[in-house]
């Protein structure tokens, strides 16, 4: 049995064959913990450190403002309980959106139940935030403003730009989740005005299970940290380094730094070549901006068909409707209800996503896989 074409680059990416060799001597030879001050130690402390220097060479910072964590979901939780405990004096109000991604929402959540202030901006019908609500949203107690650069299931980029002036010029904290744009799009902290940005490996065709956060020195920015045990990462983030998994962030960051713009031209024309093969088969919509979007998503909802059915039907596509974090997926995407996505539109929605790896040819496949298979059901 042949595997289906994966089309699910957002939910994560395959590592890259050059990440995978970059790791496999730190399984293998330079096994030594990075805190151990001896030569083991030493060889895996340098890896640690070029790493740091290759993540913060794709988003221009100084290596000294990069966490290691576990993934976005832990740095998000690091910068929005963190940062939200430490201010607490100042202010308890916090301003996020409701098509943010579960990392970001649960802590929220939790930080209700402690006395907290959620507001939760409801975005515009194209995904993007209304940049006049959120100022208007803006409160004397507000401490943090937490904003996703790129939408994991509906790739609509939200201006951060823009954003952060709008917070810088308050005084109030910004945090972004970078997980769906780092590597992609550029991102260049020298120039914008963000606190914290959370940061992933397997997003960008490196291992899962590491990430980092970006965090500001200059004024100093300070977090309670999340887990105990130790005085690793600036007493920030406890536990003993993963030295393969770094090594691999870095390398994958690196090759991200080099190839990002040719790379970007070849997605977004695959991006166009599958949407000009299937919008012809009428009834079929895109959600979420097409202007304000990354190379390399497109979620789109099938009019007069089960959704159901039409994934089943697709088995030789790896495809996702709602992101792979979520458990409800038989609810359908809070994203797109957020967005006043009409609900048969949200039940028959499909994100295609594609990279490095996908072909011309793939696509042909996809285009002809996809046309059969709704022309079929809608027959039915």
């Amino acid at each position: 049995m042949s595997k289906p074409i994966y089309l699910d680059y957002m939910s994560t990416t395959p590592i890259d064959p050059r990440v995978r060799e970059k790791m496999l001597p730190y399984l293998e030879d330079f096994f030594g913990n990075p805190a151990s001050k001896h030569y083991y130690g030493y060889q895996a402390h340098a890896a640690v450190e070029e790493a740091r220097s290759q993540v913060a060479n794709l988003i221009s910072c100084d290596p000294k403002n990069i966490i290691w964590t576990s993934g976005a979901t832990e740095a998000n939780n690091l910068a929005i309980k963190g940062a939200s405990l430490f201010y607490q004096r100042q202010g308890k109000h916090i301003i996020t959106s409701k098509t943010e991604h579960k990392s970001i929402l649960d802590p929220c959540e939790y930080l209700e139940t402690i006395g907290f202030e959620i507001t939760y901006l409801t975005p515009k019908s194209d995904g993007l935030i209304d940049l006049r609500e959120l100022e208007q949203a803006l409160r004397q107690d507000t401490i943090l403003v937490s904003i996703m650069h790129v939408n994991n299931e509906t790739g609509v980029i939200q201006d951060i730009a823009k954003i952060g002036e709008i917070t810088h010029s308050k005084g109030i904290l910004l945090h972004v989740d970078a997980a769906q744009s780092a590597g992609k799009i550029p991102l260049n902290l020298q120039k914008l005005k963000i606190d914290l940005i959370s940061f992933s490996a397997h997003k960008i065709y490196g291992p899962k299970g590491i990430g980092a956060l970006y965090i500001r020195s200059t004024p100093k920015l300070h977090l309670v940290p999340q887990i105990h045990g130790g005085s690793q990462e600036n007493n920030l983030r406890a536990g003993t380094l993963a030295t393969h998994q770094i090594v691999g962030m870095g390398e994958a960051f690196n090759i991200a730094s080099q190839e990002m713009i040719t790379e970007g031209k070849h997605i977004l024309e695959l991006q166009e070549k599958l949407w000009q093969g299937i919008k012809n088969l009428g009834d079929v919509y895109i959600n979420g901006s097409l202007e304000n979007r990354i190379p390399g998503n497109l979620n789109i909802s099938f009019s007069n068909i089960n959704g159901e059915l039409l994934i089943a039907a697709l088995k030789d596509l790896a495809l996702s409707s709602v992101s792979a974090c979520t458990q409800t997926a038989f609810e359908g995407s809070y994203v797109l209800k957020a967005m006043g996505i009409r609900d048969d539109l949200i039940s028959n929605n499909i994100r295609f996503s594609f990279g490095r790896f996908t072909t011309k040819s793939e696509i042909d496949f996809a285009i002809k896989h996809i046309n059969d298979t709704v022309t079929k059901l809608r027959g039915i």
